[in-house]
């Protein structure tokens, strides 16, 4: 197969300053941490310091609540549905403006290639506050929790991860916003920078001072959120061991949370299937952001009969992948988040060698700084391997193979997530009959990791609970009785 060599097409930095040091966003100002010394958010691709970012103490926390109570009761709460839908459609906008500024500080925070900040996260985020400024004057005819008159919580503590930092923090804030809470959000210690950026575009639209709070840090300001007692409601994405710490911390009390954890997802393909087609959306499934997708399909369920020229074609496929500099344009597979994960994901691969499933990766020369892995699959894999079962949250493909349906629905289902799923054949009522019979919250046909502002997203079992998008999103954010 013939190769192409792509002349470099690097993003300029010039577009986004970036300040030397941050503080935290209260009361719709940047103020001075009280809390410990500053940490430091570096480049996945160079590991070259960013910036300094303030570590948010309980005392920081304790202020941006009472700035959120303020902004609610005074301003907020009172304000109609059509007035904050305004906002939410300013902030949208001005997203959309400043467009190519948020797509090169998230790849430069976050490692993933400024294709995918330019053409997805980004315009996605923006996406979501449009849809949501729609709902906020239309709530009363949503059927939601509250009837005709659906009330909000008050104050909501969001913590967000670091895999698409910009976009949870728009499934986060838009409808929270919509439905007339203010917030306390932090984002992930290893990529605060995009909802730095953001704090300057609430100050830009004149959203009132304490409707959006901004503190950085790592667990303990998370958990400081979480046990505040002025904190209405959770909102958490990330990891399934803090899901059921948070879980644990709010049982008993008057909060209520959305939890939307990891995911194993089974990508399901049947020998009907357009075998590149179903490549494409396969190679779309687990190397999409590296890999670092909660929904992601890393395990490849495959019709016995076509399982080892499937494989082949998916490898070539895999060989054409550009690993590298994510600020290139050319390039497909970006940096590891951060030397932790890229530990954890070496480890877990080198589990999978060592339980005997045949492993191959596509070889590419890698860059000699930052946190790099190339794409990896592994084929012969067994259901009871450590690789068929945890998430890996990388860059690697678990093959496993099935005959029949029923053996696809039995493997598919054989984990302890819920949250996602991709089938592949050319019959409509197959596709159906196995959507039914799968335990996932999002079930995708013919293709994968397609997401749109409008359609709910959440999972199963240690997948957590609630949904994000769509009118059942906005059920979290309102209480009350239909």
């Amino acid at each position: 197969m013939p190769t192409f060599e792509y002349a470099p097409a690097p993003e300029s930095r010039a577009v986004v300053d970036i300040a030397s040091s941050y503080g935290l966003f209260i009361g719709g100002e940047f103020v001075e941490a009280t809390g410990t010394k500053p940490f430091k958010t570096i480049s996945p691709s160079t590991e070259e310091v960013l910036a300094d970012i303030s570590e948010a103490s309980p005392g920081d926390v304790d202020a941006a609540v009472k700035a959120a109570r303020t902004a609610y009761t005074r301003v907020w709460s009172r304000m109609s549905g059509a007035d904050r839908g305004k906002y939410l459609f300013r902030i949208a906008r001005i997203l959309q403006e400043r467009a190519r500024e948020f797509a090169v500080l998230e790849t430069l925070d976050n490692g993933k290639p400024i294709k995918e900040t330019r053409d997805v996260d980004v315009p996605l985020a923006a996406a979501h506050f449009f849809y949501h400024a729609g709902w906020a004057d239309k709530l009363a005819y949503a059927g939601l929790p509250g009837g005709t008159d659906p009330r909000p919580h008050g104050v909501v503590g969001q913590v967000i991860p670091w895999n698409f930092p910009l976009l949870m923090l728009a499934w986060k804030v838009a409808p929270a916003l919509a439905t007339g809470n203010t917030l306390v959000l932090k984002p992930a210690e290893t990529t605060p920078l995009t909802a730095l950026l953001f704090a300057e575009v609430c100050q830009q639209a004149d959203l009132p001072p304490g409707v959006v709070n901004i503190v950085t840090g790592a667990g303990a300001t998370g958990q400081a959120i979480v046990d505040h007692p002025g904190i209405d409601k959770i909102a958490f994405t990330g990891s399934t061991g803090v899901g059921k710490m948070i879980a644990r911390a709010i049982a008993g009390t008057r909060k209520k949370a959305t939890l939307e954890l990891g995911g194993k997802g089974a990508n399901i393909v049947f020998d009907d299937a357009p075998i590149d087609q179903t490549v494409e959306g396969v190679v779309r499934g687990i190397f999409f952001n590296q890999g670092h997708v909660c929904c992601a399909g890393s395990r490849l369920l495959v019709q016995e009969s076509i399982a080892e020229e499937f494989t082949k074609r998916l490898q070539r496929r895999l060989g054409t992948l550009r690993v590298g500099d994510p600020m290139d344009k050319n390039t497909d597979v970006g940096a590891i988040n951060s030397r932790a994960q890229l530990d954890r994901i070496t480890a877990l691969v080198e589990t999978g060698r060592a339980e005997g499933a045949s492993h191959w990766d596509s070889g590419c020369a890698l860059p000699d700084k930052g946190f790099w892995f190339r794409p990896t699959v592994f084929s012969g894999v067994a259901q009871t391997h450590r690789i068929a079962q945890e998430e890996i949250f990388g860059p690697v493909l678990s093959v496993l193979t099935f005959r029949t349906p029923g053996e696809a629905v039995a493997k598919a289902n054989n984990t302890p997530y819920g949250l996602s799923a991709g089938i592949w054949t050319e019959k409509g009522s197959r596709i159906l009959w196995m959507a039914d019979q799968l335990k996932a919250g999002v079930v995708w046909a013919n293709t994968f990791n397609q997401f749109d502002p409008t359609s709910p997203f959440g999972g199963y079992k240690e997948s957590g609970y609630g949904r994000e998008g769509g009118r059942h999103g906005l059920e979290a954010y309102v209480k009350g009785e239909i």
